[in-house]
């Protein structure tokens, strides 16, 4: 699995796939769906298929695959090794990025969790058709109510049954088989993460990156810039992140500010000139060098 588009941008998506059997595109298939890192405060949410034709069903099945979360991560690269060894296991995913999940949650038009899982997963589904998987039934793994999300995937896909049930990663192989892909390239986007961000003395050892983990929250903490916010490689829209934004921001001074108890609180204009001099500029951050932004000389 070669996440390499990935590493050379990593503030949207990228999909990745392989290639399509030539027995899928003769035989009825059978597609799962499933996703990975729906929770975390640290990096991308990954969603995945994976398809084979139905009279292999019982082929995948033997290769012992399962719900990825009972699975060691030495296991998950076993198995997904094992699918990728196969002729009649296919698959494709979507690797969506923090900060393309924070900036729809954040939008003037709110595009939430929900409805970016749901256009996602509809949306691999659509490509395994366009690549002339014959696609006959899919399983899905829920996001809210299962009815609802079945409805809404019936209508798009009317030849094609849908299920779509809570738990699925565990009832259907075919959807296991979706959740170890999805797992295994969240791992390796998270451990390949490139940081574009100049970070000294960067700890990489973040935990778990769910909101609940000490360990997450301490790296968030001495990662955050009170001004510029948090590396990319975090979901700013998260309440956790945004509650130590928020601590860090008070932190700081503004110059109209009429506090008096703000002895060892930076100012706001120190990100932009050094201290005690009007003379001589520190030197830019990146928000501003992405951006082709200046300091004013004149008004």
């Amino acid at each position: 699995m070669d996440l390499s588009e990935l590493e050379r941008d990593n503030t949207g998506r990228c999909r990745l796939s392989s290639p399509v059997p030539a027995v899928c595109r003769k035989e009825p298939c059978v597609l799962g769906v499933d996703e990975a890192g729906r929770g975390p405060v640290l990096g991308p949410m990954v969603y995945a298929i994976c398809y084979c034709p139905l009279p292999r069903l019982a082929d995948l099945e033997a290769l012992k695959v399962a719900d990825s979360k009972t699975l060691l991560e030495s296991e998950r690269e076993r198995l997904f090794a094992k699918m990728e060894d196969t002729d009649f296991v296919g698959w494709a995913l979507d690797v969506l990025s923090p900060n393309l999940i924070s900036t729809s949650m954040l939008g003037r038009v709110k595009y939430n969790l929900n409805s970016l899982s749901h256009d996602t997963a509809t949306g691999l589904i659509q490509y395994a058709l366009d690549q002339g998987v014959n696609v006959t039934q899919v399983f899905v793994d829920t996001v809210g109510m299962p009815e609802t999300y079945q409805a809404r995937l019936q209508q798009s896909f009317p030849g094609i049954e849908v299920t779509v049930k809570a738990k699925a990663d565990a009832l259907y192989p075919v959807v296991s088989a979706a959740s170890i892909c999805a797992k295994v390239a969240r791992d390796q986007a998270v451990k390949k993460w490139q940081f574009v961000e100049k970070l000294q003395d960067l700890d990489t050892d973040y935990g778990s990156g769910y909101p609940n983990d000490p360990k997450t929250k301490a790296w968030l903490k001495e990662h955050v810039e009170p001004v510029f916010g948090f590396p990319q490689f975090v979901r700013f829209s998260w309440r956790t992140a945004q509650t130590i934004l928020e601590k860090e921001a008070e932190d700081g001074i503004w110059e109209d500010s009429a506090s008096e108890n703000q002895e060892g609180l930076r100012k706001i204009t120190s990100y932009f000139l050094n201290e005690g001099s009007q003379a001589r500029p520190r030197s830019s951050h990146r928000y501003f060098l992405e951006r082709g932004l200046e300091s004013a000389t004149s008004l």
